[in-house]
């Protein structure tokens, strides 16, 4: 995480925790005021009591909220929220297969929605293999994510992400794991479990 990341100087990082500050002053406002009614007033019947202990019960949870609101706008001011998590994945497949990577699509697929990944190169092995690179950001809580890639005139190959719904961070990649589905005709030529392959971490 860089410096500048920690200490967010920006115009609508700054709004955001005044008007968290102003709402809690507010609330502390409020507050006090119930408790003031309530240790002034007299009660005579138990309506009032009720009534009277619902506002001031009211008050209380308001000013929690707000002190709750504060606590992650000034988190956010400093930067030191956690972003979304996102995937960082590696797929490896023969060196013919990629000869059209500007035209390369790849989709993370969920049962909630589908995003679109943004391709970060590639890089050959020296086998006649290469490694396609990508980041794919991860929106939703859910186990059932599948990573798709389409290549125009190559086809299309599955990979099904093996995290849980809330995934935790890893500096290092996992293992390699096959492709669980491939629509290619390249993949009559080479063996689809020695070929096709994707590795992944999230951060």
């Amino acid at each position: 995480m860089s410096i500048t990341s920690l200490f967010n100087d920006s115009p609508d990082a700054s709004l955001g925790i005044l008007m968290s500050a102003l709402a809690g002053i507010a609330a502390a406002l409020a507050v006090a005021l119930a408790m003031t009614v309530y240790f002034r007033m007299g009660y005579r019947t138990w309506r009032d009591v009720l009534r009277h202990g619902l506002a001031a019960l009211a008050a209380a949870v308001l000013f929690v909220f707000v002190a709750y609101d504060m606590h992650h706008a000034a988190l956010a001011y400093l930067g030191l929220n956690p972003s979304k998590p996102a995937v960082e994945f590696e797929i490896r497949m023969p060196k013919e297969t990629l000869t059209a990577v500007s035209d390369t699509q790849i989709e993370l697929h969920t049962d909630r929605n589908q995003t679109l990944a943004l391709v970060d190169g590639v890089r050959e092995l020296g086998d006649g293999r290469s490694v396609l690179r990508g980041v794919v950001a991860l929106n939703h809580r859910t186990a059932d994510r599948l990573l798709v890639v389409s290549l125009p005139g190559k086809g299309t190959f599955e990979f099904r992400l093996r995290l849980p719904a809330e995934p935790h961070r890893s500096e290092q990649f996992g293992p390699w794991h096959l492709a669980d589905h491939i629509a290619s005709p390249f993949a009559g030529r080479v063996a689809p479990q020695d070929a096709y392959t994707i590795r992944y971490r999230v951060f």
